[in-house]
């Protein structure tokens, strides 16, 4: 278990500052914690009497998050094979199950950078948002129990 380093003061106050969230990830120290649920919360309270303007259309992802969660994984493996192809004229490996011994010595890049990955989750929810809309309009029209479960 990690034990949490105590509070100093550093060669500059920007970095006395920094020092002063060095914060534990796992375990979860007590800052850490209050750093990341407690902004999420106050943000919580602050759109909690209506939604704002601009986080509506998101409220659609909400109210059919499983609709969703099943769609947006064979949807993303069919953009990596379409990417497989366009980049390596074939995408056999993509439908292979790989040992951990081959994972861990591959010498190929595990994926792109962070901004592009952020891109592709923008567009990838993009993409699946009139689909998750039409079934939300299908379970606020229909009153079937099933379909609260999607």
């Amino acid at each position: 278990m990690a034990t949490p380093i105590r509070w100093s003061t550093q060669k500059s106050p920007v970095f006395t500052a920094l020092s002063f969230l060095n914060t534990n990830k796992y375990p979860p120290s007590l800052l850490f914690l209050l750093m990341t649920i407690g902004p999420a919360l106050l943000f919580l309270y602050v759109v909690d009497s209506t939604t704002p303007h601009f986080l509506r259309p998101a409220l659609i992802f909400g109210k059919v998050p499983m609709f969703y969660f099943l769609l947006h994984i064979p949807f993303i493996h069919l953009l990596a094979v379409i990417v497989c192809y366009a980049r390596y004229g074939q995408a056999h490996w993509m439908f292979e199950a790989q040992t951990l011994q081959t994972f861990l010595h591959s010498t190929t890049r595990l994926g792109p950078p962070l901004p592009v990955v952020y891109l592709i989750w923008v567009l990838v929810a993009a993409a699946l948002y009139p689909a998750c809309r039409w079934f939300a309009d299908v379970k606020r029209r229909r009153g079937d129990p099933w379909l609260s479960y999607l």
